[in-house]
């Protein structure tokens, strides 16, 4: 059920960017702002990244957008961002992400990420409903703002 309600975000997020344009996705909330579509998936992109590989797989924490691990990078620097690359990396991460956590045995297993504390499954798929939750939130607002699309 978990990674049901964690696919069903995963599906909202990429529902509020279908359809856009390169600009569009780049456009900011509204100033000061640095949320972004494009900022979004970036963001998720590092989120999913650095909870279930170094939880699950063991491996240290790293960044795909976020040199030094600044995760604001993600969401700021997106003006000259490559859209086809960020949903790329985005997708490849939860693809990652749902094989590891497949793998796992049970919701119990735990692991350390990267010297910040050690996790369960089960503590990591509520935390990224929740990230993805508060963060789709975001995304309905912008989306509604871009064209007056709203829902799913």
């Amino acid at each position: 059920m978990l990674s049901a309600f964690l696919d069903f975000h995963r599906a909202t997020l990429a529902a509020k960017c279908a359809g856009l344009s390169a600009e569009q996705l780049r456009s900011k909330a509204v100033p000061p702002s640095n949320l972004s579509l494009l900022g979004m998936v970036r963001h998720m992109a590092e989120v999913e990244r650095n909870w279930f590989r170094p939880v699950l797989g063991g491996e240290p924490m790293g960044s795909i957008f976020a040199p030094g691990l600044n995760w604001e990078a993600a969401f700021s620097e997106v003006a000259e961002a490559d859209v086809a690359v960020a949903f790329a990396a985005w997708e490849a991460e939860c693809a990652h992400a749902r094989e590891l956590a497949a793998a796992a045995p049970d919701l119990d297993v735990t692991g350390d990420r990267d010297g910040r504390g050690v996790f369960s499954l089960r503590w990591v798929l509520i935390h990224m409903i929740e990230e993805y939750a508060r963060h789709n939130g975001h995304a309905d607002l912008i989306r509604e703002r871009l064209d007056g699309a709203t829902g799913t």
